[in-house]
């Protein structure tokens, strides 16, 4: 998906960097399609404003990030069952829902935030009974407790963080929210049903997020290609933590706890490259 070469320098911003890097490649990667860029935005940070999504949804027809579902179909098909109740969490337009669908998987509930996309996808899934779209914010969701058997992301979540400045300590106003839609994804899981979040973070970022015993699920995690290494967690309601994420959830609060150390910058040479030659 990448038309190129995309290569940032080492500073102490380099995981600011890359952890932009996918949004914004994926993006200009339509070159490949001879797709136009119309609706690349002027910075990552308007991936969280719901009037960029609003005006791209008025002429985009589709776009999956992280790849198209038979990516990572056989992945997801050994922990969503054909006939679970599934909520799509920041379903936008891409082709997960329809390809789920078609896949035999008939019970889906979509949300997203962005009236016109859900006004654009119910049009166009109108004759698939079983599939709903709702306009809806992630922090709060309007079902009852225990509603769902899956509860799938992919990509929401990151378009929360992209402007993030450091991916190890998020600022309180991401944290508030993450923790916000996290919590109403566990209240909305029935006892034994999966959350599965589909992502290009790896389980150095990931699992700080998600190995919180509040949420009262386990974590397992998968990974497929998608022309870069993407991942696959899945959160199991009602199993413990395991051994080690119970031990990183303790060494993220005890740090909570402790006054931050001091944080010496490195300075490197200006043409040292961070991340490059990377095919999305």
């Amino acid at each position: 998906m990448l038309s190129g070469a995309l290569s940032c320098k080492t500073t102490t911003r380099g995981f600011t960097q890359s952890y932009e890097l996918v949004f914004d490649s994926q993006t200009r990667g339509r070159r490949r399609g001879n797709q136009n860029m119309d609706h690349l935005p002027d910075n990552n940070s308007r991936y969280k404003d719901v009037d960029y999504w609003d005006e791209r949804y008025k002429t985009e027809q589709s776009y999956d990030w992280l790849g198209s579902f038979s990516k990572f179909q056989h992945i997801l098909e050994n922990h969503v069952k054909k006939e679970d109740s599934i909520l799509m969490l920041g379903c936008g337009n891409s082709s997960l829902s329809g390809d789920m669908y078609v896949a035999g998987f008939r019970s889906i509930t979509n949300i997203d935030y962005s009236s016109v996309c859900i006004s654009t996808m119910s049009a166009r899934h109108s004759d698939c009974p079983g599939m709903t779209w709702h306009e809806m914010d992630v922090r709060q969701l309007s079902f009852p407790d225990a509603s769902f058997d899956v509860v799938l992301e992919k990509a929401t979540l990151d378009a929360l963080m992209v402007d993030e400045k450091d991916p190890w300590r998020l600022s309180p106003k991401t944290t508030c929210f993450i923790h916000k839609a996290l919590t109403e994804i566990s209240r909305c899981l029935k006892p034994g049903g999966r959350f599965v979040s589909i992502t290009f973070h790896s389980p150095f970022l990931r699992k700080r997020l998600y190995a919180r015993t509040e949420y009262n699920w386990s974590i397992k995690k998968f990974s497929y290609d998608g022309g870069f290494e993407y991942f696959v967690y899945v959160m199991t309601k009602g199993e413990e933590l395991s051994p080690e994420d119970a031990a990183l959830e303790k060494k993220l609060l005890d740090d909570a706890k402790s006054p931050p150390a001091k944080v010496t910058t490195l300075h490197t040479e200006p043409d040292e490259d961070f991340l490059s030659n990377i095919d999305l």
